[in-house]
């Protein structure tokens, strides 16, 4: 009896029945993916051979769309890396030294001999249309490519041993392979090229802030900087209690309240509730304590609810994933910017991330997954053409380095390389309060004073950009705000241009200036090493 006939007498309404249906579809789903050629294109590929060995030039148009394994049949595969061969060793192309160069890989006689050979060159008359040729070849094997990793995700997703997350990393990464491998941007004659720089510098004529990304808020910070830059990774470091998460929660709220732009934080160490109390003490300049302890007055909660509107109203996205994998950002990034065009990603902090290093355990493959990860988060920045800021942590070299400057170097920068070599900026900020040093090297009070110090910068300058941190409100401020005259001299906060930040300074303007109007001591002193600061 059939399994068919097996159930035909149960009522259709009993679980057999559709467990029945449920199979049969299943076979019928199978059954109809069978019988299929994969995706081919013969005639072109002979084609394309025989223009290749017709004209000496014809190589040259297709050498970064084709590759052996773009072929579909075997033969055709040999025959093409017998040229890539011949082209490598700078030989001339023909008939003649193709049918040697594949008698020499002991290939002549699979491929069919050269009657074969000689039959390529005579299916075509010239190489005028190779390139569109070869375009369609290589889009039929990203086609087979497609198939078969589908094919091995499927099989694996039946597996009930596989990890759902090993398998969802390798689908990703499998798929991202056959576009970084196949899908190459096209080179741009000179003239496209200008033409594009110009029409960007007319926009920025009209500008009078000099900003050309997205603006920081802090006005000495952007005059560096001239803003966050679209497609650039900015690492932003420190060490515990220097106010990390404080600093990007200040340039997320400039970001998204003054200037509306969509920006997205990706928060893997605090919750969304946490900073939202974080951004509103900032913003009603009520102090955290307080707001934690909900022991506000009556005209506090006025306060309050009058100044939480434009933050409420505000193009900002928090997202508290723990630990978070390439993979989840990744598509959430595009996600996001698909649907509400984020026009910065925010990332606190690097270290809790996780993506896929080759190989398991061993302290050097954590360096190699922090490497992958600085990676991921510079290609996000290029695809979607949007500043990425990723917090890092520092190494304990800073706290054990003799003498009183305990400000961060590029070499301090923990667990991988990677970090400050994908970084187009990299940014320290440093406190020298926290350390116990009250006055700096002019004696002017360094209560309250936070240095962002610009290590490397890929396309601007570096040096220090002094800042105000208000530890109560839980937020960085720009100088300018609270003292008229800083910069009255007309010139730049930043006229040090530091070889070795190792010694960086600030410039005589800040040297000079009395900073003893601020008088609030900060809490951060209290606080213990892994404060969320």
């Amino acid at each position: 009896m059939s399994v068919e006939n097996e159930f035909s007498n149960n009522n259709p309404g009993q679980p057999g029945r559709a467990n029945f249906n449920k199979k049969r579809t299943s076979l019928n789903n199978l059954v109809s993916g069978l019988g299929k050629l994969p995706p081919q294109a013969l005639d072109l590929e002979e084609a394309v051979l025989g223009a290749l060995m017709l004209e000496k030039n014809a190589l040259s148009e297709v050498i970064d769309i084709l590759k052996p394994e773009s072929f579909y049949k075997e033969s055709h595969q040999k025959i093409f890396q017998a040229i890539y061969n011949l082209f490598q060793k700078t030989s001339p192309i023909d008939l003649l030294t193709v049918t040697a160069e594949l008698r020499q890989m002991g290939s002549l006689e699979i491929v069919g001999g050269a009657y074969y050979i000689t039959q390529l060159t005579d299916r075509v008359v010239s190489a005028a249309n190779i390139e569109y040729h070869a375009r369609i070849i290589s889009q039929k094997y990203i086609q087979r490519e497609l198939i078969k990793v589908s094919s091995e995700i499927i099989n694996s997703s039946y597996d009930e041993t596989s990890d759902i997350f090993d398998l969802l990393d390798h689908a990703e990464k499998s798929l991202f392979d056959i576009a970084q491998n196949n899908l190459r941007r096209d080179s741009r004659k000179m003239d496209d090229i200008m033409r594009e720089a110009i029409n960007n510098l007319e926009l920025l004529r009209d500008k009078t802030d000099g900003l050309t990304g997205i603006p920081s808020g802090m006005s000495a910070l952007d005059r560096m900087t001239s803003g966050w830059q679209p497609s650039d990774l900015v690492i932003i470091a420190a060490r515990p209690a220097m106010g990390k998460t404080a600093f990007v929660l200040s340039v997320a709220r400039n970001a998204a309240v003054d200037h509306n732009k969509p920006v997205v934080v990706f928060s893997l160490e605090m919750s969304s509730v946490q900073l939202v109390n974080r951004l509103i003490a900032g913003e009603t300049e009520i102090e955290q304590e307080k707001l934690k302890k909900g022991n506000l007055a009556d005209y506090e909660w006025q306060q309050l609810h009058s100044r939480i509107g434009r933050l409420t109203e505000a193009p900002l996205i928090i997202d508290d994933t723990p630990a978070l994998n390439v993979f989840e950002f990744r598509a959430k990034c595009r996600r996001l910017k698909a649907q509400y065009d984020i026009q910065m990603v925010i990332v606190d902090y690097l270290q809790l991330m996780h993506g896929k290093a080759e190989g398991k355990g061993g302290a050097g493959n954590r360096e190699q997954e922090i490497g992958s990860i600085s990676r991921a988060l510079k290609s996000v920045a290029k695809e979607l053409n949007i500043p990425v800021i990723a917090l890092s942590q520092l190494s304990r070299a800073v706290e054990s380095r003799p003498g009183n400057s305990k400000r961060p170097m590029l070499s301090d920068l923990r667990e991988s390389g990677s970090i400050e070599q994908d970084a187009d900026m990299v940014l320290f900020l440093y406190r020298p309060e926290y350390y116990g040093i009250l006055e700096d090297e002019a004696g002017v009070s360094t209560a309250g004073i936070g240095e962002v110090i610009i290590a490397k910068h890929r396309n601007g300058e570096t040096g220090i950009v002094p800042l105000r941190f208000v530890g109560k409100y839980v937020k960085f401020v720009d100088l300018e705000d609270d003292f008229s005259g800083m910069d009255s001299g007309g010139g730049n906060f930043m006229d040090f241009k530091p070889n070795d930040n190792s010694n960086l300074k600030p410039s005589e303007n800040f040297e000079d200036f009395n900073g003893g109007g601020i008088t609030r001591s900060s809490r951060m002193n209290d606080m213990p090493d892994d404060s969320p600061f």
